[in-house]
């Protein structure tokens, strides 16, 4: 079934947790951070001096990490104007994109969800991804 609606914030948690193997642990702030094995694939980052309002210089206080397979996979959902997408130098040569959670809703949930498999996958054990994709 194609779910179309709108993504939420709610749904980033959700499928966050959903993926085999997933925890959430609280980081430094209590902000939410999903993880495979230790290894974390989706987090809630603390306001950094690196994400700004471009108006206000106010720190995003809302930003989402994803990691990514690779930095094709970066670029092209960061150069996509159609995608809400970015990142900021402090991520150069690390392979994730950020997303403030104000714009989750710019995404429908079957792009969300992708974006988190796709995530979980680039950071769960090979046997693990292989039995989800094997299940799929």
């Amino acid at each position: 079934m194609v779910r179309r609606q709108k993504a939420t914030v709610g749904d980033v948690h959700a499928l966050g947790a959903a993926m085999p193997g997933a925890e959430r642990n609280d980081g430094p702030a209590g902000n939410a951070v999903y993880a495979v094995r230790a290894k974390s694939f989706v987090f809630f980052r603390t306001p950094r001096p690196d994400a700004v309002d471009p108006k206000s210089g106010e720190r995003f206080a809302d930003v989402i990490v994803f990691w990514v397979p690779s930095e094709d996979d970066k670029q092209a959902l960061v150069d996509d104007a159609s995608t809400p997408f970015f990142t900021t130098p402090h991520f150069k040569g690390h392979t994730s994109v950020l997303l403030r959670a104000s714009r989750v809703g710019e995404l429908n949930y079957d792009e969300l969800a992708e974006v988190i498999a796709d995530a979980w996958l680039t950071r769960a054990p090979k046997r693990l991804a292989a039995q989800w994709l094997g299940a799929q």
